[in-house]
């Protein structure tokens, strides 16, 4: 079905699992509560956002920025494929430098980390193949689900960090090079559906 592949593409663009190393600092450093406020609001401006491109989308890239949206893809992919470099090369130190300013946390959570390229992409494309009504009910259901999983993390990080510091070290590590990998992979993708579409238009 359109309506579980769009939510299952956007979750796993998402990826709840491998994004709460972003977000690694901002666990240690806020309690339960603030953690979760802060990931809620973050939620709900990204699935605001990802709404109204979904809707609007092709409008946007055409009509306002006059530019196709295989640009926009290709754009996208060759910023993800330096993140992923970045990765590479630094592991989990590259997160700090690409985050920035966490002044407000839930601006910052939502953009660059939840909002970025790759997912924009998914809330056009949702856009394309539902209506819009269920298209936005997809996404806020996608990135609450999202949000929630790392609510969880968090209350488990915290239940454990003492008597399991170092295991969850490891996870960092092993995560931070696995997500270096699915990035690396997630750009060369979108860079070659961009291609595809340019050439195709």
């Amino acid at each position: 079905m359109p309506i579980i592949q769009s939510c299952l593409l956007l979750f796993m663009l998402l990826n709840p699992f491998l994004v709460i190393l972003y977000l690694i600092d901002i666990i240690k450093q806020h309690d339960k509560k603030t953690f979760a406020i802060n990931l809620i609001k973050a939620g709900l401006y990204s699935s605001i956002i990802f709404s109204v491109f979904a809707v609007v989308g092709d409008v946007i890239f055409r009509d306002i920025i006059q530019a196709q949206f295989a640009s926009f893809q290709i754009f996208g992919g060759v910023i993800f494929l330096i993140i992923g470099i970045q990765f590479v090369l630094k592991g989990t130190n590259a997160i700090e430098t690409l985050r920035g300013d966490m002044t407000d946390v839930a601006t910052s959570i939502a953009m660059p980390i939840l909002v970025g390229p790759s997912t924009i992409s998914a809330a056009v494309l949702m856009g394309k193949k539902l209506d819009p009504g269920i298209a936005i009910a997809a996404i806020f259901g996608t990135v609450f689900l999202s949000v929630a999983v790392m609510i969880v993390l968090k209350f488990i990080h915290d239940k454990i960090q003492t008597k399991y510091e170092s295991l969850i070290q490891k996870y960092i590590e092993v995560a931070g090079r696995i997500l270096a990998l699915y990035i690396g992979t997630i750009s060369i993708d979108m860079i070659m559906r961009g291609v595809t579409s340019w050439l195709n238009a």
